[in-house]
């Protein structure tokens, strides 16, 4: 299974943060943005990753993720010279993804329920296009998806000014290896851009896309302010102090899932167990 992170963007809405640093290398609470969307396509089974980012930044994620071994991981890099919409990172991944399904995620964008892995698992092993709605208040501040009385999706719209739903698309989507040839056909936008929305059309005419609705126990947070990105903050932090537990730790995901072995994890947590991260993962494989 492969998997996409769209880490790449001017974040001109997180201005002066981002002058001089990627906005998914921004924190959100104890953690690097990107770590919340990269354990979501762990979690879906995608081992084999891709990171397109800013020409300027690739050599920043290497420092950061090496080549993705030491979490059981095949992280790879490409560059996106300039913002040219969400699904040209079918033609910038072509060769990538091959004859595989791919599974995209926004790096933006944060995932949290208990059942996440077994929804974004159906995805992953899906067939056509699957993609994830949320209900939220403002709909048309974003991609909508409008549904038939028998709760079949009918339409796909981008922002538009009369919702037909409150369920909006979020930054999660699986795709079949037919999606490049999908994108590569489609005309650009008026701002030039090759939209996601158009993607998901495309399946929907063909009967081809499922919707999958995440309700009240799920929470999908976009960091792309600075009032979002604060309150994604004060969530992971109210959950792991109720918890105990961590969101969105790629050690403990591939520990987890098999990806790596007890010496491996060991391994990871030597360098950093005088950390309040460390302790967190020795505490944890002190468990078992």
């Amino acid at each position: 299974m492969k998997g996409i992170v769209l880490a790449g963007g001017s974040g001109t809405r997180l201005y002066p943060m981002t002058r001089a640093a990627n906005k998914q290398l921004l924190p959100v609470y104890n953690k690097p943005m990107v770590y919340y969307p990269l354990t979501t396509l762990m979690l879906a089974g995608c081992r084999d990753i891709l990171l397109v980012v800013n020409p300027q930044d690739v050599e920043t994620y290497r420092r950061l993720f090496g080549d993705g071994s030491q979490w059981g991981l095949q992280i790879s890099y490409a560059a996106q010279p300039k913002p040219g919409g969400i699904a040209e990172v079918f033609l910038i991944g072509r060769d990538f993804i091959g004859s595989d399904r791919v599974g995209l995620i926004l790096g933006d964008n944060l995932f949290y329920g208990d059942s996440l892995p077994t929804m974004a698992e159906r995805g992953a092993t899906g067939t056509g296009a699957t993609i994830y709605a949320y209900w939220v208040s403002d709909p048309s501040a974003y991609g909508v998806v409008g549904f038939d009385d028998d709760g079949r999706p009918n339409s796909i719209i981008e922002k538009p000014k009369v919702p037909a739903s409150n369920w909006a698309v979020t930054g999660l989507y699986f795709y079949d290896a037919d999606v490049c040839d999908v994108a590569a056909r489609l005309p650009r936008s008026a701002r030039g851009e090759l939209e996601i929305s158009d993607v998901n059309a495309h399946y929907l005419k063909a009967g081809r896309l499922t919707v999958e609705k995440l309700g009240r126990g799920y929470a999908w947070l976009d960091t792309g302010t600075p009032s979002s990105l604060l309150k994604a903050a004060q969530f992971v932090e109210t959950v792991e102090d109720r918890q105990g537990l961590q969101i969105g730790s790629p050690e403990e995901v591939a520990w987890r899932r098999g990806y790596i072995d007890d010496a491996a994890f060991a391994g990871l947590i030597e360098p950093i167990k005088e950390s309040e991260y460390g302790k967190y993962l020795q505490r944890l494989l002190a468990r078992g």
